[in-house]
């Protein structure tokens, strides 16, 4: 019997979303992604342990910011070794509202990249898409850096990003459900709440649905899960990015997939394009809340587990 995952390939590309490569093999992943939280969850695995040790002793003299540089680069350059497409390497969240730092972080890493042989074409530079990191994206790809705009909950981010071109957008599903959920309390109802209904899984079909509608090349990938119900009901979106204990439930399940996204069914004529100026954006985030919260939490959270990785670091040294 053919497995859910490798159905789910057919209509989908499939992306891991680890710093664990050892797991990597056997889901066959095309691509992957990474951030600060999943790097500091595998440096402090016995396996990992090695990389984090090297990496310090041989950059001790640099500057905390430019060993973790490494630190993330040389993860990344593991994971490509194993599959066959791209890595997405996160910036600073702590640049997340400076556009320059933000493009000068980005110009380091893929920098460090080139330099380990590694072509900007393997590689994604994840920016948060605040108003500045979509700035920085913007200019980025015009130098031939191609960006996936992270911490993404909302329509709005969804239209700024297409419109400064980048290559590539990540909706987060789970936060979204997460967010919804907590807010109904005990009015919520999985049965009806969930599946298909899912807020967060909403989100990403209308998010689709724009881009469909308008023709815009950048790609749409859902992340952020916390079931395979959310992810088979994303089917044929253009990329799904999935941790590895979602990933092994896909494997081992031989369950019929079927398709439920596709450009073709999911142009909406009528759809009117969203006002992408600063002005705008700023309000259309700030008036949904869920979207202003959880972009707010995740910059603090991604932060939070960058500082950790610094204080690792600082006590090897």
């Amino acid at each position: 019997m053919t497995t859910a995952l490798d159905q789910l390939k057919q209509y989908t590309t499939v992306v891991a979303d680890t710093g664990d490569f050892q797991q990597l093999a056997q889901y066959k992943p095309q691509d992957a992604t990474t951030n600060p939280s999943l790097i500091l969850k595998a440096v402090q695995k016995d396996d990992y342990r090695p990389l984090l040790e090297q990496t310090v002793r041989e950059h001790a003299s640099k500057p905390l910011g430019a060993i973790i540089d490494r630190l993330l680069v040389a993860f990344g350059s593991e994971i490509l070794k194993i599959i066959p497409g791209r890595v997405s390497t996160e910036v600073d969240a702590r640049l997340s509202f400076d556009t320059q730092a933000s493009i000068r972080k980005a110009h380091e890493l893929i920098t460090l990249y080139e330099a380990a042989g590694i072509s900007r074409e393997r590689v994604l530079i994840k920016l948060a898409s605040t108003w500045e990191g979509i700035r920085a994206a913007e200019a980025l790809q015009k130098e031939g850096i191609k960006c996936n705009m992270t911490l993404l909950f909302s329509l709005a981010q969804a239209a700024a990003c297409a419109e400064a071109g980048a290559q590539l957008i990540s909706p987060f599903v789970g936060r979204i459900y997460d967010w919804y959920k907590k807010n109904a309390g005990s009015a919520w109802d999985e049965a009806r709440d969930g599946g298909a209904n899912d807020p967060g899984v909403q989100s990403v079909r209308r998010i689709y649905a724009y881009y469909k509608t308008f023709g815009y090349p950048t790609e749409v990938m859902g992340a952020s899960f916390r079931t395979t119900s959310q992810i088979l009901e994303l089917a044929g979106c253009d990329l799904l990015t999935i941790s590895p204990d979602l990933l092994q439930k896909l494997q081992d399940s031989t369950d019929k997939i079927e398709r439920k996204l596709s450009p073709e069914t999911s142009k909406q004529p009528g759809l009117k394009r969203m006002a992408t100026d600063e002005a705008s954006f700023r309000f259309l985030v700030n008036d949904e809340a869920m979207a202003c919260e959880k972009l707010a939490e995740g910059i603090r959270a991604f932060a939070a587990d960058t500082g950790k990785l610094e204080q690792l670091i600082t006590a090897l040294q």
